[in-house]
């Protein structure tokens, strides 16, 4: 279980965080989505106490990941698939880890093969890896000591469609298995295959949250108007939620009779009126973060 609780974290007058509360539940993946510059990172960094939260507080298993005993035994952490040691081997990066969380070394040739390293690529320095060996091995570390929590930051980059399919086989069987994993990744397609559970960050605020059945089901009704400001003020007046959807028209949280009535009221003539099934991750996603997108902003 991984829980943030009301986190904030400020540099000076920026909120990179803004009361930033969610959790990613034992036996599932969490999908953790945003923009560039929204938070995700941030909030990872949290988490593992890499980054002190200015106000809230996040726990995993139930205690500040620093006062887990020996945390690298319960949380594997693949932030940064580059933060290797470019001048040691793959396997004497997962032998040192090996040595640093207590786990037995023959655990080091489990991974190696699990994670589809040849071994003459685990005795070849991390300088030469290519992006999608670093991140193999990066997720070997993670695994090594059979944690009960995964936090991963962009695991899939570098990796070719195989691995992608791969690494999307490993956390489903993860979760299977009654770990929690904490998934941050641009490729939406396969945040909608592999993830249970979504969590949207914009602007360092969730924006949305929910099992991602309830999330692209996009209960509710779409419409388009020749006055959306209008029937948006209507149908807010009467108590109903409304999100504009970045390409026109809004998704309202309403039958379409509700909508049609207020349309009525408000002399609104409608140009579309449908519910708001079978929407797919891409589009939920750009809805939602169209207003909170900072492009080329670190996150």
């Amino acid at each position: 279980m991984i829980t943030l609780d009301n986190v904030t974290k400020r540099y000076g007058a920026f909120a990179a965080l803004d009361g930033v509360s969610f959790e990613a539940r034992p036996g599932r993946v969490t999908g953790f989505l945003g923009p560039n510059g929204a938070g995700k990172t941030t909030a990872m960094r949290v988490v593992a106490g890499l980054t002190p939260a200015t106000s809230g507080r996040a726990t995993v298993l139930g205690r500040p990941y620093a006062t887990l005993p020996n945390p690298g035994r319960h949380v594997g952490l693949l932030l940064d698939a580059s933060a290797q040691h470019a001048g040691r081997t793959g396997r004497e990066v997962l032998t040192l880890g090996a040595i640093l969380t207590g786990v037995d070394r023959r655990r080091v040739d489990e991974l190696v093969d699990l994670v589809g390293l040849t071994e003459k690529e685990a005795n070849r320095r991390v300088r030469n890896y290519s992006l999608g060996m670093r991140q193999r091995l990066g997720i070997a570390h993670a695994l090594l000591a059979d944690p009960e929590v995964l936090i991963l930051d962009e695991p899939a980059n570098g990796l070719d469609p195989a691995g992608i399919r791969w690494m999307r086989d490993l956390l489903k069987g993860f979760a299977a298995q009654g770990g929690t994993v904490l998934l941050s990744s641009h490729l939406l397609n396969e945040i909608e295959r592999v993830a249970d559970d979504i969590v949207v960050i914009g602007h360092g605020r969730i924006v949305a949250q929910g099992t991602t059945d309830e999330l692209l089901m996009g209960s509710g009704t779409v419409v388009r108007s020749s006055d959306d400001a209008g029937l948006g003020a209507a149908l807010v007046s009467a108590g109903v939620g409304v999100n504009p959807i970045a390409s026109g028209g809004m998704l309202v949280d309403a039958a379409p009779e509700v909508v049609g009535r207020a349309a009525l009221q408000a002399a609104v003539v409608l140009l579309e009126l449908r519910t708001g099934d079978q929407r797919g991750l891409e589009e939920m996603f750009f809805d939602l973060t169209s207003d909170t997108a900072r492009e080329g902003v670190a996150a």
